[in-house]
């Protein structure tokens, strides 16, 4: 609990940066999207798609 307050104290008027994947620039160069993002292009492609990895 006191690191969190510490971070919350320190931060400009108790504000955080964006944890969300989509939001992060170096993920997004790197071609990794939400999972949410990567079941919406699946679906785009094919509505009945089923991703196999192997």
């Amino acid at each position: 609990m006191a690191f969190f307050l510490v971070k919350v104290l320190s931060n400009k008027n108790g504000t955080f940066s964006s944890q969300h994947i989509h939001d992060s620039e170096a993920m997004r160069e790197r071609g990794i999207h939400c999972v949410m993002d990567q079941d919406r292009e699946m679906r785009r492609k094919s509505r009945f798609a089923v991703s196999e990895k192997s």
